[in-house]
């Protein structure tokens, strides 16, 4: 009896284990997302310093795209092949490797850059592996919730965060404010990446045939190439307006605002990117709740995001703290459900193989968001009627245009060739 009971209790403590090691890796994702956008409040500090042009942090803030899009489109596909781990376990290290060169860089456009391309290296690799090892984690045999996509949305969007709103807070009111913050997110990420090493692997590596790295390549390009698939017509619509809602609330709007909030301008930075990311975390959370599921997400996230951008064309032209929140908290309603439908979507599209791979496509296609702002800074200097009221409005029928090819393409069937 007591054997029977020791092996039950080794049983359960082991299920236990196995069904807690996605921790881990949200743990890893949560502090690289963190280092992600800890930068992103600290633009109106670097902008009203008078070191750099505005277009100029625009286009800091767009530098870790750099590193983003190589690590997504090379690392998940690598996961594929050669297992989660061995991709995942540098990412919390390149995290705080940017982390410090950022600090050590407050005075130079070259030296942020190259932080900002490192942090973007690390999260490209949380995103596409950490996000596919999270899914895996969560899924028989290791969990039987099958809740991976909100599981890798809400570890994203919690770093995301919290990462902006602390910084914000040691930037405008704690000594060092080029340096502090960054100095956490090392501390962080340097802890992740010990607690990262318990975590168990998902994926054995393949090496039987044809290359599996390759072979992965293949299907997930050739799963979005051919011509009026799903992918193109529900997925690709939203992808982009997931950070481009997200930018035009804490990186446009902020800007925008820095006269009216001349107290604090950092700290309201800071605040309208808490507010944006704690409605999306909300939305996330609620998802299922809110009918949000797959293909009618990406529906519901269109609808908010025209809505987003009709309030911040408001906010734009009244230049109210509480306009510029309201249109924050509506774009992060749709940022929040377009980033949970996406992952949702590609994970119903995409096969064992092709999980990684189709991934990274999204959160590559996702992060040409972050080009919004540089995108209207420039267009404003150039043209002085596109004023960002009227751009802001564009942006909503742009939004519309996406909304009804999306509905076209809901009639196409999930399964890829």
């Amino acid at each position: 009896m007591v054997t029977a009971s020791v092996a039950v209790q080794a049983a359960r403590t082991a299920a236990g284990s196995r069904s807690r090691g996605w921790l881990a890796v949200a743990t890893a994702t949560f502090a690289i997302a963190w280092g992600g956008n800890e930068f992103t409040p600290l633009l109106v500090m670097y902008r009203t310093r008078g070191d750099f042009s505005p277009l100029a942090v625009d286009l800091l803030l767009f530098a870790y795209v750099l590193g983003i899009v190589p690590a997504l489109l090379i690392g998940g596909p690598l996961s594929d092949r050669f297992g989660r781990r061995r991709l995942m376990l540098p990412a919390p290290v390149l995290a705080a490797l940017g982390s410090t060169i950022l600090a050590a860089g407050a005075d130079s456009e070259v030296t942020l850059a190259v932080g900002r391309v490192f942090s973007g290296l690390a999260l490209g690799l949380a995103m596409a592996v950490g996000g596919s090892w999270i899914k895996e984690l969560s899924s028989p045999p290791w969990d039987d919730r099958d809740t991976g996509a909100r599981r890798a949305a809400m570890s994203l969007t919690a770093g995301f965060g919290l990462g902006a709103g602390t910084a914000g807070v040691l930037a405008q009111w704690a000594p060092a404010p080029t340096v502090l913050s960054y100095a956490v997110n090392v501390a962080m990420a340097l802890v992740a990446a010990v607690l990262l090493v318990g975590a168990p692997e998902t994926r054995a590596p393949r090496r039987n045939g044809i290359p599996a790295g390759a072979r992965s390549n293949f299907r997930c390009w050739n799963a979005v190439s051919a011509p009026n698939r799903r992918f193109w017509l529900v997925v690709v619509p939203v992808a982009p307006w997931v950070f481009g809602a997200a930018a035009s609330a804490y990186a446009v709007l902020p800007a925008l605002m820095t006269h009216r909030a001349a107290a604090a301008p950092i700290a309201f930075s800071a605040l309208l990117c808490a507010v944006t990311l704690g409605v999306g975390f909300a939305v996330q959370h609620l998802g299922r709740c809110l009918g949000g599921d797959g293909l009618r997400g990406v529906l519901i996230a269109l609808v908010l995001l025209v809505l987003g951008m009709g309030i911040a064309a408001w906010a734009a032209s009244v230049l109210t703290v509480w306009a510029a929140l309201a249109a924050a908290a509506v774009l992060g309603a749709g940022y929040g459900m377009a980033l949970l439908a996406g992952l949702q979507e590609i994970q119903h599209i995409a096969g064992p193989d092709d999980l990684a791979g189709l991934t990274a496509i999204f959160y590559g296609v996702s992060y040409l968001g972050f080009a919004v702002p540089a995108a209207l800074a420039f267009l404003s200097q150039r043209w002085a009627w596109l004023t960002y009221p009227v751009m802001f409005s564009a942006g909503g029928l742009a939004a519309i245009g996406c909304l009804l090819v999306v509905l076209a393409g809901a009639k196409r069937p999930p399964a890829i060739g």
